[in-house]
């Protein structure tokens, strides 16, 4: 069967199409699924350009969605036949977190999705959502849930809340539907105004464009009439947080995601003391609020923003994609 593999050392030409062994039968507590899609995330990113470690020969891809295609012995919950999406930490079922690495995440500390079929324990997936395609069931593993988990987990998310959105990116628009469905205000940031646009397509109240309004804070601020925002989905680090922080009321929730401005910045402890704010750090979320979350979609009917979809071979072409920071929503892996 067809998989990619990196090949060290890493890098986007080293990402090679091969041909292994497809997997036998699933034993006790074990599934088979015929994988058609993934879906690209910054963690993959880093995975391939070998900034997390992966060994040589690593399968990247953390997400996973496909079809069962054969059931171990002592499964319950799922069947041949049944369309399903992977979890991105399989070990957290439930309850807090406690896993501080990636050891045990597809794609990165085990092999992931860029294959045609993997065998694995069944409460590694989760069934997808219903009228899903596997393309569109693929985005929530890593995006969906992260974005879910800060608003609606952590967020305690509530009808006539404000959320300030960073960016256009797969959890950002997540963020924003997700947002909406809930009844909240949402204020979206980008450097592009044809994004800001189709973001207000999407159900943006408001719309800031961070390269003409550098301290977009005070426009946040002139939004919600002085007070500030109860929720930030901070995706940039700690080249937005300070911004991120003054515009967010006393005693709000900032949710840190991603560190797409650096790993390392200063932080103004002071403001946040001042303010009363929390700060709350996550890396996406347990199988518990996957089942959650598809349940909320099921309910909903929230689709997924899929910018652009390549077959398996033209991975390296779907990550320069990314790496051009072109895209709106999420890019796909279909097989």
């Amino acid at each position: 069967m067809k998989a990619i593999k990196l090949i060290a050392p890493a890098g986007l030409d080293n990402l090679k199409l091969v041909d292994i062994a497809a997997p036998g039968e699933p034993q006790a507590g074990e599934i088979r699924v015929r994988v058609h899609a993934s879906s690209l995330n910054y963690h993959d990113l880093g995975v391939v350009l070998g900034r997390m470690g992966a060994p040589d020969g690593r399968i990247p891809m953390a997400d996973g969605a496909g079809v069962v295609e054969a059931v171990g012995p002592g499964v319950t919950g799922f069947a041949v036949g049944d369309h399903v999406v992977s979890t991105f930490f399989p070990p957290w079922l439930d309850g807090a977190p406690t896993i501080p690495d990636f050891s045990a995440t597809p794609g990165d500390g085990v092999d992931g999705y860029a294959r045609e079929a993997v065998v694995a324990p069944a409460t590694a997936f989760t069934h997808s959502p219903r009228g899903y395609t596997h393309a569109e069931a693929a985005t929530l593993t890593t995006a969906g849930l992260t974005a879910w988990r800060a608003l609606v987990v952590d967020g305690a998310l509530k009808a006539g809340e404000t959320v300030l959105v960073l960016g256009t990116g797969g959890v950002s628009i997540f963020a924003l539907q997700y947002a909406k469905a809930m009844g909240a205000t949402v204020i979206v940031t980008s450097s592009s105004d044809d994004k800001l646009e189709r973001a207000r397509r999407l159900g943006a109240d408001h719309l800031i464009n961070y390269r003409r309004e550098q301290q977009w804070s005070r426009q946040v601020l002139e939004y919600t009439n002085g007070l500030g925002v109860d929720h930030v989905v901070e995706v940039g680090g700690p080249g937005t947080l300070e911004q991120s922080i003054l515009a967010t009321r006393v005693g709000g929730h900032i949710a840190l995601i991603g560190v797409l401005t650096g790993i390392e910045g200063k932080v103004p402890t002071g403001t946040m003391m001042r303010r009363q704010q929390r700060l709350q750090g996550l890396i996406v979320g347990s199988r518990q609020h996957q089942i959650d979350l598809v349940r909320a979609i099921d309910a909903t009917g929230v689709k997924p923003v899929i910018d652009r979809s390549f077959p398996l071979e033209a991975i390296g072409d779907a990550f320069r994609l990314q790496q051009a920071g072109g895209h709106f929503g999420k890019i796909v892996l279909e097989y």
